[in-house]
C-alpha cells in the first residue's frame, strides 16, 4: 500500500509511474495516428487526391477523372483517406463532395520536423568534429 498517515511514502515513484504511463498512452495514440497518416499518404493516388483537395473541395467524379481506374477502386482510396481523417465527404443528392482536413496533416508534419531537427543537429556536430579534427595548415 502506498499511503502512510495520509501521505504517499513513494510519492516520487508513484508520480513517475503515473507520468510514464500517461506518456506511453499518449505516444501510443500519437503513433497510431502517425501510422494511419503515413499509410494514407503512402500511395501516389491518395497523395494526388490530397494535393487536389488542398486547393478546393471537389466532387468524387472530378477527383476520379485523372486516374485510369474503376470508380469502386478509386472509392477504396477515398475510404482510406477518410478512415485516417485526412478527408471528409458530404453527399447532396447523387453528388459526393470531398473536403481536406489539413489539421490531420499536422501530426505527420510534426514528426517529420522532429526528424529533420535531429538530423540537422547531427550534421552540425559532424561539421564541428571535422573542424576540430582538421589538421592545422602549415606554412
Amino acid at each position: 500500500m502506498c499511503l502512510r498517515a495520509g501521505r504517499c511514502i513513494f510519492s516520487r515513484a508513484c508520480w513517475y509511474v503515473q507520468s510514464s504511463l500517461f506518456i506511453v498512452i499518449r505516444m501510443a495514440n500519437y503513433s497510431n495516428d502517425l501510422d494511419h497518416g503515413f499509410r494514407a499518404l503512402s500511395d501516389p493516388t491518395r497523395r494526388a487526391v490530397v494535393q487536389q483537395l488542398a486547393s478546393a473541395p471537389t466532387t468524387v467524379k472530378t477527383l476520379a477523372e485523372p486516374f485510369d481506374m474503376a470508380l469502386p477502386s478509386f472509392m477504396k482510396h477515398l475510404a482510406v483517406l477518410e478512415d485516417c481523417g485526412l478527408i471528409t465527404s458530404t453527399k447532396s443528392g447523387r453528388v459526393r463532395t470531398c473536403y481536406l482536413q489539413p489539421q490531420r496533416l499536422v501530426i505527420v508534419d510534426d514528426w517529420l520536423q522532429d526528424q529533420l531537427c535531429g538530423w540537422e543537429r547531427l550534421m552540425q556536430r559532424l561539421a564541428e568534429h571535422v573542424e576540430v579534427a582538421r589538421p592545422a595548415d602549415t606554412a
